[in-house]
Order: structure tokens, then sequence, then C-alpha cells
């Protein structure tokens, strides 16, 4: 009987300049992996040739077409049924998420949760994340916090949604990190600053990793003060009530 094979969580890249913040021990694992469950297999084949030549100039080029390649999206029941597939023929396979690592905020945890299920090993990787970046530069409470994932879009769910995240986070002196799609973050901000308290601290932290990295934290009321365009850039929101 074969031995089953290996799960290597893959971090990727936060900013397509940040892989200075990929560590060279990633590509072992990737060496070591014969099949690739990716979020966006467009974007991880890019990711890794990116990440060979930086990593290995002197080296071959890694030959992407040798490796088998399945899209998670949400992970269905025929994709996990591939990956307990692979993993059974002893295959060792990575999971890279779009962006940071896998299995936060992305489908990836659903076949890490198959994979505990087949007692196979897992092996989670050093990288980039932008919730934990966010919260180290925060100032914010690194005791106690939670992720909340997006925001309603809805804007009347929206304002009802931050509202419960602010007296939360009062409550229980607990940092509220969220985020929001690119074109939407002026949108976000101009609520938050008109539905929280004057002295909720609010950061933000924007292309993280990446040559343009901004982060900034003030009260409401400092920020309200403030001429802020985030559009299009990916940022991370941070939120705790006094």
């Amino acid at each position: 009987m074969n031995k089953k094979g290996t799960v290597y969580l893959i971090p990727s890249l936060l900013d397509e300049k940040g892989t200075e913040a990929i560590p060279s021990y990633l590509l072992n694992a990737v060496k070591d992996c014969q099949v690739f469950f990716t979020e966006n297999e467009r974007t991880a084949r890019r990711y890794l040739k990116q990440l060979w030549k930086a990593r290995l100039p002197g080296e071959q080029e890694i030959i992407i077409d040798n490796y088998e390649w399945f899209t998670i999206h949400k992970a269905e029941e025929e994709v996990i049924g591939i990956f307990r597939e692979k993993l059974l023929q002893g295959k060792n396979a990575g999971i890279i998420s779009e962006a940071g690592c896998p299995g936060i905020a992305d489908p990836g945890q659903l076949l890490v949760a198959a994979a505990h299920e087949m007692n196979v090993e897992i092996k989670p990787l050093v990288g980039p994340n932008s919730v934990t970046l966010a919260l180290m530069a925060s100032g914010m409470n690194g005791q106690r916090f939670q992720f909340a994932g997006y925001l309603p879009i809805d804007n009347h769910e929206r304002v009802r949604t931050i509202k419960e995240l602010e007296a939360e986070s009062q409550k229980k002196n607990c940092t509220q990190l969220f985020i929001e799609t690119p074109y939407r973050n002026n949108q976000l901000f101009e609520t938050l600053v008109k539905t929280c308290k004057p002295s909720t601290r609010l950061c933000m932290a924007a292309d993280l990793t990446g040559p343009s990295e901004w982060i900034k934290t003030r009260t409401i009321a400092e920020w309200k003060k403030e001429n802020v365009n985030i559009h299009k850039r990916p940022v991370i929101f941070l939120l705790l009530a006094q």
C-alpha cells in the first residue's frame, strides 16, 4: 500500500513586487510536490515562475507543466475527491492561495479539513499574511482580536455590522479586523467615519510588503480631518473602540 502524500500549505505574494517576504525554503516544498490545488491557477503558475527566478537565478527554470493543476474554487465535492485521490496515490500536494497564506480567508481550509480526516501530514509554511502583518503594525490589542472578513454590501446591513463590531470591541477590548473589495474601499472608509464614535481608533494597512506600503492608525475624529484615497488598493481595516 502506498504511503499517503503530504500536504504543503504554500504562502504566496501579497504584492507582486514583495518577493523578499517569501522565504527561500518554500522552493524545497515546491520541488517536493507533484500536484497543486490553487485558488487561481494562472496567477499561481506566474508566482512560482517569479519566485524561482528570484531565489534560484542560476538553476534551470521550473517546468510548470510537469505538475498537475487543479482549481479550488469553493472546493466542491469533485475537487475534494480529486484531492483525496492524489494523496492516496502517494502524491504530495501543495495548496496555494491567491494572496497570503492558504486557509486564511480563502477556500483552502476545506481541503486542509479533508486532509485531517485522512490523517495525512500537513506542513504549514512561513510567509506573509496581511491579517497578522496589519495587526502587528497597528498598535492595537494583539492579545484579543477577531477577523470578520468582508462586511455586508447592503449599506443598512453594513452600518449595523460596524456598530456591532464597535460595541463588541469596546466591551471586550478586542481588535476587529475586516476587508473590502478594493474598488469599494473609499465607500467603506466613508461609512466608518460616519458611523463610529470619534474616540474609536481605526487603522488602515495598504499594499503590505510592497514598495507603496502604507499603514496608519488614527482616531475617527482625526481621520475626519484627512483626505484619504485608498481606491483599488488592497487594504486591511482594523478597529478598536475606547
